[in-house]
């Protein structure tokens, strides 16, 4: 007997099969479309931070291809400490996309071809993203930055966590100077000294001659300490993407002994990651524990526990003395008498703001750049400052939080825009030791 053939109504079980499996290929097609979704970016509010999710952030414990729906509420941004709710959608800007943005702002924003416009010493984090918001509300305004380096942009915290994410110095670079001056439509004076200000014609002498403003804004951060009878020729300070390059060349590829002066926050952070980039580290400082400043948060004791298993010997309640050159290495030698020796020396005792140009104008100096507490203004008309070579109220400003809102200060104040004053906040700081990362206040 011939059996019945299966009808459109009353499917067989050959067809049930294929239907299921067409819809288990579909639902593995969505999948895969979903797993396949662009990447996407996003900006901390309070510092600037950009988050990719292609990249993750591994020593917050957020691996590659974390999306940020999936990061966990409590995640620390690795910048400033704010939360993840504190970030935003976030796609470089072109220069278009700016100037369009900023032809829509107030009439009163936008300025006349042909005046001076603003200068802004130094190319670091402060320096360009007073340019980016200024450029933000005026199309016009000509923007000219002066630096001593190539001007390129980087993120300075990398410096601490290269080794450790198997990060090769030539790509810390997001992007190169010359680039984000085309972007943003500015002018940029990159190998350029600023020698000298002249506060009565409004004038900035450079080694590339001489720049009229019609604002001045001193960005040029601070410099790494030196303690004295310490030979700038044998000791390595990092504060900049150049020196550290200098530095990972020196090292190499096979293990090396060395000496760090100084364990606060940059002398914890190089230690851990050359530890764990396989090299043998002596850490040095006048306090008895490192991160001293955060002794009531117990910073130090935490760290030392993370290190027992990393090639860092901690030494404490010693003052170095004498750092000589003994043939192919050297020798460190404290107050107490005792000697230690190394492979490289590196310092790390500090920062301290260069005066040469606000001497030069006569501007109010303590411990920094004085500034006023709301508007950033120094003591000499139309010149202003912001980033790690300012202090308010005789406080040193060192932290990356603060910089987008000090830029968003001055902005308003040079481009003659309703005032947004810059409140001056107690610092969150993420101590980026990847054995133990700490959040400190």
């Amino acid at each position: 007997m011939t059996p019945a053939l299966p009808t459109a109504t009353t499917p067989s079980v050959a067809s049930e099969f294929v239907l299921s499996a067409a819809s288990q290929a579909l639902c593995d097609a969505f999948a895969d479309a979903a797993t396949q979704a662009p990447w996407q970016s996003y900006i901390c509010n309070a510092c600037g931070y950009v988050y990719h999710e292609a990249d993750g952030d591994p020593d917050g414990g957020l691996p590659p291809g974390t999306r940020l729906a999936d990061i966990p509420d409590d995640w620390a941004c690795p910048l400033c400490g704010v939360t993840k709710a504190d970030f935003s959608p976030y796609e470089a800007p072109t220069l278009e996309a700016l100037r369009a943005q900023a032809s829509a702002a107030p009439a009163a924003s936008l300025r006349v071809r042909g005046e001076p416009g603003v200068v802004i010493v130094g190319a670091g984090r402060a320096g360009w993203q007073l340019a980016e918001t200024l450029r933000q509300h005026s199309a016009t305004l000509p923007i000219t930055l002066v630096t001593a380096c190539t001007g390129d942009r980087y993120d300075k915290p990398l410096l601490s966590v290269a080794m450790a994410r198997q990060l090769d110095p030539l790509a810390l670079v997001s992007e190169t100077g010359r680039d984000a001056a085309h972007r943003l439509g500015a002018t940029l004076l990159g190998h350029t000294h600023a020698v000298r200000i002249c506060a009565d014609t409004h004038q900035l002498r450079t080694t590339r001659g001489v720049l009229r403003y019609g604002h001045l804004v001193l960005a040029h951060g601070a410099q790494a300490a030196l303690p004295p009878g310490l030979p700038a020729s044998l000791c390595w300070r990092i504060n900049h993407l150049d020196a550290y390059q200098r530095l990972r060349q020196h090292l190499g590829d096979q293990p090396k002994d060395v000496l760090i002066i100084g364990a606060g926050l940059v002398g914890s952070e190089l230690a851990n990651d050359l530890a764990l980039g396989g090299h043998h580290i002596t850490l040095l400082d006048t306090a008895t524990e490192p991160l001293a400043r955060w002794h009531d948060q117990q910073a130090g004791p935490q760290l030392l526990d993370a290190w027992r298993d990393l090639s860092i010997r901690f030494e404490g309640g010693l003052q170095v003395e004498q750092v000589e050159r003994v043939g192919s290495r050297y020798r460190v030698t404290t107050t107490s008498g005792r000697r230690f020796a190394a492979d490289e020396v590196v310092v790390a005792a500090g920062l301290l703001p260069p005066h040469r140009l606000a001497q030069s104008a006569g501007l109010d100096w303590t411990h920094g750049i004085a500034v006023d507490a709301g508007t950033l203004q120094t003591s000499v008309s139309r010149i202003h400052a912001l980033g790690d070579c300012i202090s308010i109220d005789g406080q040193c400003s060192r932290y990356i939080e603060p910089i987008a809102r000090q830029a968003r200060t001055l902005a308003a104040a040079i481009l003659g825009q309703p005032a947004a004053p810059y409140e001056h906040r107690a610092a969150v700081v993420r101590v980026k030791t990847t054995s133990r990362p700490l959040t400190l206040h």
